[in-house]
């Protein structure tokens, strides 16, 4: 399947993996790209240690790396970090990439911004992004409020009139073949995807989330603040991370300002759910897709089955405009 993103990436398949914070480490970076994509580890929060770990665990594979922007503020020498492993391509999101952008084109890496508004995605141009994602609220984890399926294609219209050679991605939602074609029906050049790639052997979860995922569907997700609460991440508005629903979320709903007030004892608890994988007490990170993810396999399966579904309904296409017009 040959798009512009994997003319200009130089890869098989036009699909990128979320760096997602701590879930996305060297090994599913690794396996990703090896099947032809391109992975990314999740540089999250900022820990040095972490991603030395993980960049050795994805060896002499190319593999990239993500930061949350608002935090890479706060250890901008992680950036220096990373740019000296030579990674192909920097992934930021959630914040102004602007202060970051031109190390990272002196570095030679390309840029890719995450926007989850129209607005954020002229900041992204602004920046030298040669690689925008739009992020819809579907998403797993950290996202805005706008959708995919209407965010994408009025991006896709920005850039077309206003950045002609900066490709385009879609985020939130694209956990299988279908959601990659209707991305690229969209006006995307590919796809990010997370929680799909979160369901898979390789990724680092804590004790009991696989099993969480299985057991789910789509209407047991919710975007909140509690779990940062608990974790002890102090994020911006407008942002909030969707989990499933659980007591944690129950307990606490509407009651944030109180939960603050018990952090330490609330953020021990969690620390302890998280540990003995009781996800009831603890946030199980994923998108609205969880309810097509039915199987944890190795990275390269599901990702080989993603294209041939996406290859397949392409193909047949034509079919229902012959239908409508005989």
């Amino acid at each position: 399947m040959k798009t512009r993103l994997t003319e200009r990436l130089g890869l098989k398949h036009p699909v990128l993996s979320a760096p997602m914070a701590f879930v996305a480490g060297g090994k599913l970076a690794s396996a990703v790209t090896s099947a032809g994509g391109l992975g990314f580890i999740g540089g999250g929060y900022g820990d040095a240690d972490w991603l030395d770990e993980q960049f050795s665990a994805a060896g002499n594979t190319s593999v990239g790396c993500g930061f949350i922007t608002w935090s890479l503020a706060n250890a901008p020498h992680l950036l220096d970090q990373i740019l000296e492993r030579k990674p192909p391509s920097i992934f930021l999101s959630f914040g102004d990439p602007m202060p970051f952008a031109a190390k990272i084109a002196e570095a030679g890496a390309d840029l890719i911004c995450q926007v989850q508004t129209v607005e954020g995605a002229k900041g992204a141009i602004d920046a030298g992004a040669g690689l925008i994602v739009a992020q819809g609220a579907e998403a797993g984890g950290h996202a805005g409020v706008r959708s995919t399926f209407p965010l994408v294609p009025e991006i896709a219209d920005l850039l077309a009139s206003h950045s002609p050679d900066t490709l385009l991605c879609a985020a939130g939602g694209v956990a299988d073949g279908r959601g990659l074609a209707a991305a690229l029906m969209l006006g995307a050049d590919g796809v990010v995807v997370g929680s799909r790639f979160s369901a898979c052997e390789e990724a680092l979860v804590f004790p009991g989330w696989h099993d969480a995922l299985l057991e789910a569907n789509g209407d047991l997700t919710v975007q909140t603040s509690i779990v940062d609460i608990a974790r002890k991440r102090d994020w911006p508005e407008p942002y909030k991370i969707r989990v499933l629903e659980n007591n944690l979320i129950s307990r606490w709903r509407n009651r944030e300002r109180e939960m603050r007030e018990v952090q330490d004892e609330e953020s021990a608890q969690y620390e302890d759910a998280a540990r003995k994988g009781d996800t009831k007490n603890y946030g199980v990170i994923v998108g609205e897709n969880v309810g097509v993810i039915d199987s944890i396999e190795p990275a390269a399966i599901v990702l080989e089955r993603m294209i041939a579904e996406a290859e397949a309904l392409l193909h047949n296409a034509p079919s229902f405009s012959n239908a409508t017009n005989p």
